[in-house]
């Protein structure tokens, strides 16, 4: 038996992950845990009694329907079945012309859409066999074993960097038994035959129209349907038997090829947009209490802000998000926005534009924390301050936005996994020493000088209160930074010039000032309409967008 299991959120579905004595690994499902001793490998996977116990069930998979071993005097039936991902997907010429691009789900991909299909479909429309477990054993096997392609397994990775995929593992899911025969086999034609349908065929084609029309309606398809993927249930005294409607009742098995259609993708997107703008809108609402928290998430408070804190086991990285709600966190996990399209929003520096995968848009940029100031290059100012650490700009984003300073969100902290290729003594060391008494759950400091950090801040399209109320009834305004406004003809040099003195008027009066102002600091406002927001003074709107030169007036008094 294993170590107690780590929960483990792999696609939105929440698996009680065991490393087994041997190395393998199991990942168990909800409706896998009241069978936790069935699903241990040693009691269906023994070499002589799974040899004895399978039975090949139809298709082109390596699927077996599999007896247990007793457990407490009962045993279990199951469906183990041999995940494709990476293999050539073997279609007929009709289906590869419609489908050309269709992959094999990863085993974590097909669970969660089968648990999201049971989910979402209207009760009692489509059943299917429970997702009980998935099962990797240690053994890893030469490429030419797996018959898996590295280009298909890299755009698997691509897409899914929240889940670990090896090409060199076997991946088994383990499925609950369904009563019943498939369409195709003699029971279940001698049932039909019995119901009055007129003909073997008859059966087949009924309930293979049904099924894809069902799964249509709840938002799904299956690229490869097949009959024997629709099972039906003879009964003991003949016929089939049948649902609430009269018709003979189904449920479907094999889902290696499931999707959302089109239009259903679109929709999960936009929903997730959409709570994501509703939980931005309210992350300091709910009290951070740490009992409420998922057991791989912390809330922590860093001079003065909340952050949900946790590891991306990914890139084995850490993450701080701002706010007090757990379910934020994985919106910015890495593999959300690191790797999609974006755009560079600055010539000498590391700052980038992107819409993440679900569909949100935000600016992250490399900190310079413990980069060495070049006097040379740069205002006096700069050289004696240095560049502020993640969280001294986040900290001041929030105490100038309660000073009435408009700024653009602070969203997350992301710490890199792997080390950073600046020695430690060419740093600057002064954030690593302040901060050095800021220690993660782990008491390591939060600030680490082998670690590279990247900022994640709001891309500038509207106020977080508005966009959750009518993202999508009103067209949205832009960000725009003064020296782009100038140069697009927007502002005249007079207006550029006391945009200018405005931003270093609404610092001071906040306390602050910055080592190395530009115009390139602060955005103006565009609206949709195309005019820019401009305050009651007549002058455009001005909202602070860098952070890293700011340093609180206080610094530059002198002590007594």
């Amino acid at each position: 038996m294993a170590d107690a299991p780590k929960s483990k959120t792999l696609l939105g579905v929440r698996y009680d992950h065991y490393v087994l004595p041997d190395g393998a690994d199991l990942y168990v499902t909800q409706h896998g845990r009241p069978f936790l001793q069935h699903l241990q490998p040693e009691n269906w996977f023994e070499r002589e009694w799974f040899r004895r116990s399978r039975e090949k069930l139809q298709g082109t998979s390596t699927v077996y329907k599999v007896r247990t071993k007793p457990v407490a005097g009962q045993s279990k039936d199951l469906v183990v079945k041999w995940c494709r991902v990476g293999e050539a997907v073997p279609l007929d010429t009709f289906t590869l012309t419609k489908f050309s691009d269709a992959e094999f789900n990863t085993p974590y991909e097909e669970f969660s859409l089968v648990m999201e299909m049971r989910a979402t479909a209207d009760p009692g429309t489509i059943r299917t066999h429970k997702p009980l477990a998935i099962f990797v054993p240690s053994k890893r096997l030469e490429l030419w074993q797996t018959g898996r392609s590295r280009s298909k397994i890299a755009l698997k990775k691509s897409k899914f960097r929240d889940v670990e995929l090896d090409i060199y593992r076997q991946y088994i899911l383990i499925y609950e038994w369904i009563k019943g025969a498939a369409c195709t086999e003699p029971a279940a034609i001698a049932a039909a035959l019995e119901s009055g349908y007129p003909d073997a065929q008859s059966l087949a084609r009924d309930m293979l129209q049904r099924s894809i029309a069902d799964m249509w309606q709840a938002g799904y398809r299956v690229l490869d349907v097949k009959p024997e993927h629709v099972i039906v249930r003879p009964r003991r005294g003949g016929g089939l038997l049948r649902d609430t409607s009269g018709r003979p009742a189904y449920a479907l098995v094999d889902f290696e090829l499931l999707a959302r259609t089109p239009e259903h993708e679109e929709q999960v997107k936009g929903a997730r947009r959409q709570t994501y703008l509703e939980r931005q809108r309210d992350r300091f609402v709910a009290p951070a209490d740490p009992a409420l928290f998922p057991e791989h998430l912390r809330p922590m408070r860093i001079l003065g802000v909340d952050y949900v804190y946790g590891d991306c086991a990914s890139t084995r990285g850490k993450l701080w998000v701002v706010g007090r709600d757990p379910l934020l966190f994985d919106y910015f996990q890495p593999e959300r926005w690191r790797r999609t399209p974006r755009s560079s929003l600055s010539d000498s520096a590391q700052v980038y534009h992107t819409k993440t995968k679900d569909g949100i848009e935000l600016v992250w940029k490399v900190a310079h924390v413990g980069d060495p100031v070049d006097a040379s290059q740069n205002p006096p100012a700069l050289v004696e301050h240095g560049y502020n650490s993640p969280f001294e700009e986040f900290a001041y984003a929030f105490q100038l936005t309660a000073a009435g300073v408009p700024t653009t969100y602070p969203r997350a902290i992301y710490m890199l996994g792997h080390q950073s290729t600046l020695p430690p003594q060419f740093l600057d060391q002064r954030r690593y020493v302040s901060h050095q008494d800021i220690l993660q759950p782990d008491n390591t400091p939060v600030l680490q000088r082998e670690r590279n950090y990247i900022c994640i801040w709001g891309y500038w399209n509207g106020l977080d209160e508005v966009l959750a109320r009518e993202d999508r009834q009103r067209p949205h305004c832009r960000g725009v930074n003064a020296a782009q406004a100038f140069t697009q003809g927007l502002i005249s040099s007079a207006e550029h010039a006391a945009c200018v003195v405005k931003m270093a008027r609404l610092l001071a009066a906040a306390g602050f000032e910055s080592t190395n102002p530009r115009d390139t600091h602060f955005l103006l406002t565009l609206m949709p309409d195309g005019h820019l927001m401009r305050d009651p003074d007549g002058l455009p709107a001005v909202r602070l967008c860098n952070f890293e030169f700011l340093r609180p007036l206080a610094a530059t008094k002198p002590t007594t």
